[in-house]
């Protein structure tokens, strides 16, 4: 095995290193950019005791950087790729029996170890650039732990970044040692110029270059927050004639190119030739790109955030963090002295975060907690995490999960058709739908979509704005169409879409024809797209605005063909407003819908008060989710159904539905004033009668389903057959409704005033009583209203022996002059009682 060795820093740190190791079951490795970490460290332990000829895989957060690292450390050994070391990317494997170092990138792990809990035959894992806490790390890490807990108590865990708070990893990883090492880094010059408020970031990065390659030597690297920008500022660089002097080539890197598109990137030039490279931060840790001596840096990163409100992600274009600009500058102090434009100011500097915000805890936590529920794990907090994921963004995963079939209706066991989606290592969304396509026939374009949904568009936005329609990009990925096409994406996920086929085993399935075909058309993009996102289809309901099977409103933009169709299925929504912004879209078959969803559709009918009728309506609706399907009258309603809806409704009305009488309410006052001196009479208030409607009311209101219904109830009747007979008798005593006075009228008790009851009879009625009667067994004095012979009050008193004692001389001086005619004796109590002008003779 030959080498090719030249020193790097990192050297002097991993006897230390293996030390860690041996002693223990993990460490930490804190490296600054360029120490050689990535691709020193793998090498140096590979053949410590403590592996015993195991395999060391080490997890790499990008493909890009996995197979870099990998080509880089198979050469420092003399070797091919996929010899001593060897890699394992999506859709890319170079790794075989010999193979003692295997770089995979996160999902990979995930695959492993749901394979081989125990991973047996691997005695060392490594989380490289761990700083960057991806979403699959931290599962990796997570589940790794707990098999190291379980199942292999000799597996080895290194954890390792250049900017990473060691502390807490050392406590997550057991209090593990933490080794750290010095980088060898060149001094960069940092030169602050923000850029103004009217200059976009594609004009300000392009001007920045320009600038930079006129008067620094080497190399320029420009970090842009996305592929949009790096093909603006291309076109911007190109357009003019700045750069034309001098042999100067100009290439893009990010994740969505081809190998060779990428190694081209990284490529050193021919003496005498200098480089543009546009990048995204996929070049920000665990690659040198050579030749680089100049960094320009737009600040900006895009992110993707998922909001469990809506349950929809949408991609922000953020500020990067701190750590993230020093990581970004010291690109350009990688092999010599560099300089470092920032397009920002110093003060905007200060305000940066320290560090980008963990993924798990913004991220869809869909397919993170299908693998939890396949490692078999119901609730998350069973693993050991830096940051535990978020209840909210894990409870609608869960709701997900449950409509996909693939957890049980509780939420908490997996089901067989879950762990058919987790074999598959795709967002369970597009394996869901993957799965649902093979038995109709439409895999092949199933496969198109999958890849489509996975990565960048393939369209390109010539100024105008791109069609919404996932069907123009289908029919461009198959070479057809009337957009322009990132031809170099368009041939990736060409490849990306034959080799899911072959995975799947869909280019020998006896459905696909002669020519590789299976039948099916664009115009199944709306089924599939359905099986993805069952709380995405769309019904509309004004132009260009539908409300969505999920609850969510979402609209087109103006001018978009899709904008006509009653249903759609959304596929990207930008999740901002009351009506999130439709970016990518098909249209749906109703009848495709009714019978391959069938199962999403939900039967129901609906007994409930209608408060415009007053009366009781029976609907059968039918549903998607938030979607009114269809909806008629509902026949024959079930007696226990229409009375809980009357009871409903007169909760909802109040008791004035009901026919209240005069006679009705005073009952239910003394009932009222009777409970006042003594508890154990029942409780017949307003509220305490709506809370027990059912037991009063049920079945005397039985059949009834209207408010005319209600007015045939003898409500006093009701009343009353809440008391025994002999508490009838005793409210009859204690709270009379009548009162019959001196001349033998019959006087009405008000108990309105449950303090004060009273009585309002005319003056000379009582003549001859001496003292104010009494009620409630003799306990409260009735108040009397005092009336003159035309019926108006001159006096309210509860003590009539002291009226006809102190007051009824005036009244009576009052009432003779204004009453002549009338019987006003000089010895009320003496006197007759009468309701004449005078008392018979």
């Amino acid at each position: 095995m030959s080498r090719s060795y030249v020193p790097l820093p990192i050297d002097s740190a991993i006897p230390e290193l293996k030390q860690a190791l041996a002693g223990g079951g993990s460490a930490v490795l804190i490296a600054e950019p360029g120490a050689g970490k990535t691709t020193r460290v793998p090498v140096a332990l590979m053949e410590e005791p403590w592996l015993k000829g195991q395999k060391i895989v080490m997890l790499e957060p990008r493909r890009l950087a996995a197979r870099s690292s990998a080509g880089f450390m198979a050469k420092e050994l003399g070797e091919q790729v996929g010899q001593t070391v060897g890699y394992r990317v999506k859709m890319d494997t170079r790794a075989g029996p010999r193979t003692r170092i295997e770089v995979v990138t996160e999902g990979v792990l995930t695959r492993m170890l749901q394979a081989d809990p125990a991973l047996e035959g691997i005695g060392l894992v490594i989380f490289d650039e761990y700083h960057e806490r991806s979403l699959q790390a931290d599962l990796g890490l997570a589940l790794c732990l707990q098999s190291r807990s379980l199942l292999r108590d000799d597996l080895r865990l290194l954890v390792m970044s250049a900017t990473l708070e060691a502390e807490p990893v050392s406590e997550l990883l057991g209090r593990a040692p933490v080794v750290r090492s010095e980088g060898r880094s060149y001094p960069v010059e940092t030169i602050y110029r923000p850029r103004a408020a009217s200059m976009d970031i594609a004009e300000a990065v392009a001007r920045a270059i320009e600038d930079a390659t006129l008067s620094d030597e080497g190399d320029v690297l420009a970090f842009l927050p996305g592929v949009g920008e790096i093909r603006e500022v291309e076109a911007r660089l190109r357009a003019r004639g700045r750069l034309a002097e001098g042999r100067i080539s100009i290439r893009a890197l990010h994740g969505g190119l081809t190998s060779e598109e990428q190694d081209g990137a990284l490529a050193v030039l021919p003496a005498g030739e200098r480089k543009i490279v546009l990048a995204t931060s996929v070049a920000e840790t665990s690659l040198t790109v050579e030749g680089v001596t100049v960094v320009v840096d737009s600040g900006l990163m895009r992110v993707s955030r998922f909001s469990p409100r809506t349950g929809m992600s949408r991609l922000d274009t953020v500020a990067v963090s701190a750590a993230s600009a020093d990581q970004r500058r010291g690109r350009a102090g990688r092999l010599g002295p560099g300089t470092c434009y920032r397009l920002w100011s110093q003060e905007q500097q200060s305000a940066l975060s320290v560090r980008s915000t963990p993924e798990i805890l913004e991220a869809d936590l869909t397919p993170l907690l299908l693998e939890l529920s396949v490692w078999g794990v119901r609730e998350p907090n069973e693993l050991a995490w830096l940051d535990a994921p978020p209840a909210p963004a894990l409870q609608q995963a869960r709701e997900l999960l449950v409509q996909l079939g693939a957890l049980e209706d509780s939420g908490q066991k997996v089901t067989e058709h879950g762990r058919k989606l987790a074999e598959l290592g795709k967002h369970p969304r597009t394996a869901h739908m993957l799965l649902r396509a093979l038995p109709l026939g439409l895999g092949r374009l199933a496969c198109d979509i999958a890849v489509l949904l996975g990565e960048r568009d393939i369209l390109r936005n010539s100024g105008g704005q791109a069609s919404a329609d996932l069907r123009a990009r289908v029919e461009a990925l198959s070479g057809f169409g009337a957009y322009a096409v990132d031809e170099g994406a368009r041939r990736r996920l060409a490849e990306e879409a034959r080799r899911l086929r072959r995975e799947l085993g869909i280019e020998a399935s006896a459905s696909a024809s002669a020519d590789g075909s299976d039948g099916s058309t664009p115009s199944d993009c709306g089924l599939l797209l359905a099986f993805a996102y069952p709380d995405r289809i769309g019904r509309q309901r004004d132009s260009g605005k539908y409300l969505l099977s999920g609850g969510r409103g979402a609209a087109f933009a103006s001018g978009q063909a899709l904008a006509r169709e009653p249903w759609i299925v959304v596929a990207d929504v930008d999740d901002a407003g009351a009506d999130s912004r439709i970016r990518l879209a098909a249209p749906l078959s109703f009848e495709r819908l009714a019978v391959h969803l069938a199962d999403r559709i939900s039967r129901e009918a609906e007994v409930s008060w209608d408060s415009e009728s007053k009366s009781v309506r029976g609907r059968e609706r039918k549903r998607l989710g938030a979607l009114m399907i269809e909806e008629r009258p509902l026949g024959r309603i079930a007696s226990d159904r229409l009375l809980e809806a009357l009871i409903d409704g007169i909760r909802t009305e109040g008791l004035e539905l009901l026919p209240w009488t005069k006679a009705s309410r005073q009952f239910q006052q003394r009932v009222a004033f009777a409970r006042r001196h003594d508890e154990s009479w029942p409780d017949l208030s307003d509220p305490a009668l709506l809370a027990s409607l059912e037991d009063w009311l049920g079945g005397y209101a039985e059949g009834m389903k209207s408010r005319a219904d209600l007015q045939k109830l003898n409500l006093k009747e009701i009343l009353e057959s809440m008391l025994p007979w002999d508490r009838q008798r005793r409210l009859d005593a204690e709270a009379p409704t009548h009162w019959t006075v001196p001349s033998g009228s019959r006087i009405p008790i008000d108990y309105g005033d449950l303090d004060a009851p009273f009585a309002a009879v005319r003056l000379q009625e009582l003549f001859g009583l001496p003292e104010t009667p009494r009620i409630a067994g003799g306990r409260v004095p009735l108040t009397l209203h005092l009336l003159s012979p035309a019926q108006r009050p001159v006096q309210v008193t509860r003590d009539l022996a002291s009226f006809w004692r102190e007051a009824y001389f005036e009244v009576r001086k009052d009432l003779k002059g204004r009453y002549p005619k009338h019987y006003w004796p000089d010895n009320p109590l003496e006197a007759e009682a009468t309701r004449r002008v005078r008392p018979p003779k």
